[in-house]
């Protein structure tokens, strides 16, 4: 019995079934991925950022990040230990190594004029990082989509991804926007961090067998980097910005739990529901 993003067992042969096409699949993870966008239109109406909403900010990315790094890694392990500690190995190496690349080019021309060199790096490592963990929630989407309850588990996966795209989306225009990015880019850029699911899915489902044993490994890279941008970015930032503490560490743990509560909430629902049929495979 194999484990999957969902924490659903998967019975019976890996391979999809043939009425499950390509496109089908291609376009679900794309609409999962388009919802990123959601998350950050709320930016669209901020004008201002203080020092100390940037501090707010970057506490609230912090807790919502970490929320969705503990799901990251808690499906993981539970797929393959020794496969989750190697990618989180990889991960932490990946992350340390991006941070002395930029700053050895510290003199870097930012693509935003309103930008300074230090902001713009901050920036790119976000990017880099989210885009990264889309493409490991990608193999999931896809592989999902593979043995004998396919149909019904890629869906499931699928929906609870996009409503997980949510807030991941807000926690990007969160970092990006109050640093000096139109609210309009922030959007966009939420969406962009997240396409390597649909492109990541189709090879996925393709490939299903060789994918499914990537799993645990990817979702540990993408759990353990997002850890150490939370942890060594951003909440430091936070922390750096406003004389109130309590109040930083107060917005990260009250995102974080409400964060983990509504996915636990919304996986359960949505899983009643698909398996009582209400909603259309």
């Amino acid at each position: 019995t194999n484990s999957n993003m969902a924490g659903i067992p998967e019975e019976g042969s890996l391979l999809p079934p043939d009425h499950i096409t390509i496109f089908r699949v291609f376009c679900i993870s794309l609409s999962a991925a388009l919802a990123s966008g959601i998350g950050a239109t709320p930016l669209l109406f901020a004008s201002h950022f203080s020092p100390k909403w940037l501090s707010y900010c970057n506490a609230a990315t912090s807790g919502l990040i970490l929320a969705a790094t503990a799901s990251l890694i808690k499906e993981s392990i539970q797929d393959n230990l020794v496969a989750s500690a190697i990618g989180m190995l990889c991960g932490v190496i990946f992350m340390i190594l991006s941070k002395r690349v930029l700053d050895a080019y510290e003199d870097v021309v930012p693509w935003n004029e309103s930008l300074d060199s230090a902001t713009t790096h901050k920036v790119l490592l976000v990017i880099a990082v989210m885009t990264i963990h889309s493409g490991a929630e990608g193999v999931g989407m896809g592989v999902s989509f593979g043995g004998d309850t396919g149909e019904m588990l890629g869906l499931l996966v699928n929906v609870i991804l996009a409503i997980h795209n949510i807030p991941e989306g807000l926690a990007i225009a969160l970092v990006i926007v109050p640093r000096g990015i139109s609210p309009i880019k922030g959007v966009m850029w939420a969406i962009f961090c997240s396409l390597p699911q649909p492109l990541v899915a189709v090879p996925a489902f393709i490939f299903v067998e060789v994918f499914e044993s990537l799993v645990p490994i990817g979702l540990g890279f993408a759990g353990a980097a997002m850890f150490w941008m939370s942890f060594v970015e951003l909440i430091p930032e936070a922390l750096s910005k406003t004389h109130n503490k309590k109040g930083v560490y107060g917005v990260i743990l009250m995102t974080l739990i409400v964060m983990v509560v509504l996915q636990e909430v919304l996986l359960q629902s949505l899983y009643s529901h698909l398996v009582d049929n209400t909603l259309p495979l």
